[in-house]
């Protein structure tokens, strides 16, 4: 007897339906039943779209958190530069130049609600982050001490934590507020912020367990205050709808081989356009930011907008990887990924609770994201590995995060159900 994967049955199924016609009205039913059936298995998206991720066929690929998946679109993307790099213009294909580059920052300005002259390009998120603190605190002590306290919280990511740990040690005062229940509360955040508060700093979405700050009322507090709010996004964009304008938010960075779906390598700076330059002045220097240069006479024009933050050339396949991110994103639409992230996750916070694994996610969280507490760090990481079950394992925290994307089926959640039952 031969078994049919669901590929092939799919394939076969597709031949069939496409040689018979349908006679009657129950047949036309039983067939739309059966469609429906099969989309509810796969969530909002169907398995057309898990198709765009080749490597998600090896292994049940629940870490997009970590790193999302490579689609087919991106690395044709950077195929078609690296064709233009090998065989010249004269192939007519071109190379992610300028116009390109600001179509990108168009892109990601339009899934965020900025403006491109909002938008830098960067290497990555820390880097976005460092950019503002250097612009904010220049001046005071060459950037490392003088008047203003900084306030974060205990779920932002660990580059922060350790950059404004270290930060503290050469005199800036440093507020950290905790955790209630794997939640930050706006409350304890205005506490902690006060009139000589320079800075607030926030991953929106959490990269420990998903949780997704309240970022409008955060701000709203640092405003009334006279702080500025930075956020790290890399979680947020392209997963959840972001409205930088609405939530508040002056300064945001995120990397792209998230939830964006491109690569490592670059990342996007946003700086609310009337803080560009006076509040957050230009502390590094590149060719990027000024045009008509005269060598003879040492003069230039300076690029207006965001541009002003970015230094040498940018890694361009990177780009052009990232560019065919967003498309496919932006094809898809943020409320549908969010709704078929909800399906997953909401099967992943009602049935591993009953297993013995503590959701360290608060229920109704609206990120792709949810963590759990671990009894066995060392045994889970044994059984995910022998099951191709890929996620994270936080040994030293006993903590188990796993996260979902376009690709991933309530298939995918029975798998990951049914290896972790065995540990």
């Amino acid at each position: 007897m031969t078994t049919l994967g669901r590929r092939q049955f799919l394939a076969s199924a597709g031949a069939i339906a496409a040689s018979v016609r349908l006679t009657t009205s129950a047949e036309a039913s039983a067939v739309k039943k059966a469609d429906a059936t099969f989309q509810s298995r796969t969530g909002i998206f169907p398995a057309s779209v898990r198709a765009d991720f080749p490597s998600v066929l090896r292994e049940t690929y629940m870490n997009s958190a970590s790193m999302h998946p490579v689609g087919t679109f991106a690395a044709d993307a950077v195929k078609q530069v690296m064709d233009f790099r090998l065989l010249g213009p004269g192939e007519g294909r071109g190379d992610f130049g300028p116009a390109k580059q600001e179509a990108l920052k168009k892109k990601f300005g339009a899934l965020i609600n900025a403006s491109p002259a909002e938008i830098a390009f960067t290497a990555n998120t820390t880097d976005g982050e460092n950019i503002v603190f250097m612009g904010l605190f220049s001046g005071r002590s060459g950037g490392s001490g003088g008047s203003g306290n900084i306030v974060i919280d205990e779920l932002h990511f660990t580059s922060s934590l350790y950059m404004y740990k270290e930060l503290e040690k050469k005199g800036i005062e440093l507020r950290i507020v905790k955790h209630k229940n794997w939640a930050i509360d706006p409350e304890d955040m205005a506490k902690a912020i006060d009139k000589n508060t320079r800075l607030v700093s926030l991953a929106l979405v959490s990269n420990v367990n998903g949780f997704m700050h309240d970022a409008q009322a955060v701000s709203a507090i640092a405003h009334a205050r006279g702080a500025y709010v930075f956020a790290d996004i890399i979680q947020a964009a392209g997963a959840v709808p972001l409205d930088m304008k609405a939530l508040g938010i002056d300064f945001a960075s995120a990397g792209t081989y998230k939830w964006l779906m491109g690569e490592r390598g670059i990342g996007f700076l946003y700086v609310r356009e009337d803080l560009q330059g006076s509040v957050l002045p230009t502390t590094r220097y590149g060719h990027r930011q000024v045009s008509n240069f005269n060598r003879a006479a040492l003069s230039w024009e300076p690029m207006p907008g965001a541009a002003r933050y970015e230094t040498g050339g940018i890694p361009v396949m990177m780009a052009a990887c990232v560019d065919a991110g967003i498309n496919y994103v932006t094809a898809l639409g943020i409320p549908k990924i969010r709704a078929h992230a909800k399906e997953l996750t909401d099967r992943l916070q009602k049935e591993l609770p009953p297993l013995g694994y503590k959701a360290l996610t608060p229920m109704g969280t609206e990120t792709p994201i949810v963590a759990f507490q671990l009894k066995d760090a060392a045994a889970t990481t044994k059984v995910l590995q022998a099951g191709k079950v890929a996620g994270t394992v936080i040994a030293n925290e006993n903590r188990l995060r796993l996260a979902v994307s376009v690709f991933n089926t309530h298939e995918d959640i029975d798998r990951t159900i049914s290896v972790l039952r065995g540990v």
